[in-house]
């Protein structure tokens, strides 16, 4: 079955998957992300591929989950009730959350390593998909944030288990952007490199484990990703289903508001408010006040 929203190429030992809507800063719609881990599953089965690049097109990795679709089969926003009752709002949210740690923790299942070759824009879900797989290098020009929590939303217990509760807490309480020096001094990547650089080096590592015999490579990423799962991280990540189905269920007036900025005037305007009283940021390109 082809892909749709992803574009998945696979040359000697490495398969490289490229999340594919540029003209959205890949924003994580339902359609990609079946897409995404049946690449994932698709590369794990086939005896060639050795090791798996996870990238994104055009100027960004991933800006996060799409905020502005409707949701599946249903009329309305993901962050509107608008007129439903307030437990089909909240299933609603629970049947979308439960999946988000299932998810992520889907790459650690797979037995080959999956790099993460982040660029521009690594946002939201897209944060959490870059913290998930087994290595992570980024571009010098990537920016980091979990700017969703300004409009009532949720982190990924992936960033404390990473960076320190602390710090998961001085970037999951603001929403606040950081660079790839930042996100390398926290720990939440191996390597940062010059963009132009950043595929040929994500290649080349992922070239360097394939000449490592197999089944070295299969139960030593096993000896860290179930070894972390059975101390507890597995149980931690259980607990974002829930609270993230209560951070989204937790409809206000001010998000509201900000819904009634997307009404009118787009996303643009959406993000405008949600993230005008945040500027300048602490860093990236928005670090310059206007």
């Amino acid at each position: 079955m082809p892909y749709e929203m992803i574009l998945f190429e696979k040359e000697g030992p490495v398969a490289t998957i490229t999340l594919n809507r540029p003209d959205k800063h890949n924003a994580i719609h339902p359609t990609m992300e079946a897409e995404l881990h049946r690449a994932l599953d698709e590369a794990d089965a086939d005896p060639e591929v050795r090791a798996i690049i996870l990238t994104g097109s055009g100027r960004a990795f991933s800006a996060g989950y799409d905020v502005a679709r409707d949701r599946s089969g249903e009329q309305g926003n993901v962050l509107d009730p608008e007129k439903e009752e307030i437990a089909d709002y909240l299933r609603h949210a629970w049947l979308r959350d439960r999946e988000g740690p299932q998810n992520l923790l889907h790459i650690w299942h797979l037995s080959k390593p999956v790099i993460a070759a982040v660029h521009g824009w690594v946002m939201g879900g897209g944060l959490w998909y870059a913290l998930a797989c087994d290595i992570t290098l980024a571009a010098d020009n990537a920016v980091f944030g979990q700017p969703e929590v300004r409009h009532v939303s949720n982190t990924t217990f992936l960033f404390a288990a990473l960076a320190g509760w602390k710090a998961a807490h001085r970037y999951a309480l603001t929403g606040d952007h950081f660079d790839a020096a930042e996100a390398y001094r926290l720990g939440l990547v191996n390597e940062v490199v010059p963009a132009d650089q950043l595929l040929p080096r994500a290649r080349a590592l992922a070239e360097r484990i394939a000449r490592v015999p197999e089944p070295s490579v299969v139960f030593n990423k096993a000896v860290t990703c179930y070894g972390l799962l059975a101390m507890g991280l597995g149980a931690g990540m259980l607990m974002n289903a829930p609270f993230s189905a209560l951070a989204h269920g937790s409809f206000n007036s001010y998000r509201a508001g900000l819904l009634e900025a997307m009404r009118s005037g787009g996303l643009r305007a959406f993000l405008e408010a949600r993230d005008g009283p945040f500027q300048p940021e602490p860093f990236g390109p928005k670090s310059t006040a206007r």
